[in-house]
């Protein structure tokens, strides 16, 4: 009786293989974002200011609403909503240059990944896909199957939710006020 690896003979080897490496990637990703970012003070002191500014901002918002909004207060509120958005875009040129590193190391892994998994199907997924969906669903892949779907789909996917799920849990998320980021929406007010 010759012996079967017990990974390789199972039935969703592959699609467990590009989800444990997306895993993996994530895990080494956020290792390399701690190093470089958010073990460090000066981010540390960027985030508790925009903690800080977001929750007073939160709270005078909350009490101009309950009275009539004099002109001072809303000087007031739109001084602070000014140091947020400009904390806010601090942080992401200060979490940018951890940005070039992750894109290195995202890139050498999806080429890895793409050698392997060339023209193999790794997941079926359960619904058909429509037009674009399809088109990244089943890239590279021979076949009219549309519910075959290639590692890159996959891969994709598994990052983008286990990454940002590792954030949370981590407590590495971005802080609630910065949510302009390096390209702020316009100000309404100066229109």
């Amino acid at each position: 009786m010759a012996t079967i690896p017990l990974f390789s003979s199972f039935r969703y080897s592959d699609s467990l293989s590009v989800v444990g490496i997306s895993v993996c990637t994530a895990v080494i990703c956020e290792a390399i974002s701690w190093v470089l970012i958010y073990r460090t003070n000066s981010y540390k002191t960027l985030r508790s200011s925009i903690d800080k500014a977001a929750k007073k901002l939160e709270t005078m918002k909350t009490d101009s609403s309950k009275i009539t909004v004099k002109k001072s207060k809303t000087k007031k509120i739109d001084r602070i909503e000014t140091s947020l958005k400009e904390s806010s875009r601090d942080l992401s040129l200060f979490k940018f240059k951890s940005g070039a590193v992750v894109a290195l190391v995202l890139f050498v892994v999806f080429g890895l990944l793409n050698s392997l998994f060339e023209g193999k199907v790794v997941a079926k997924l359960p619904f058909k896909p429509f037009g674009l969906v399809m088109k990244m669903s089943h890239r590279g892949l021979q076949g009219d199957d549309p519910t075959d779907c290639a590692m890159a789909f996959l891969y994709f996917l598994c990052s983008i939710s286990i990454r940002t799920n590792l954030q949370k849990f981590l407590g590495f998320s971005p802080p609630r006020g910065a949510g302009a980021g390096l390209f702020p929406m316009p100000d309404p007010k100066t229109n």
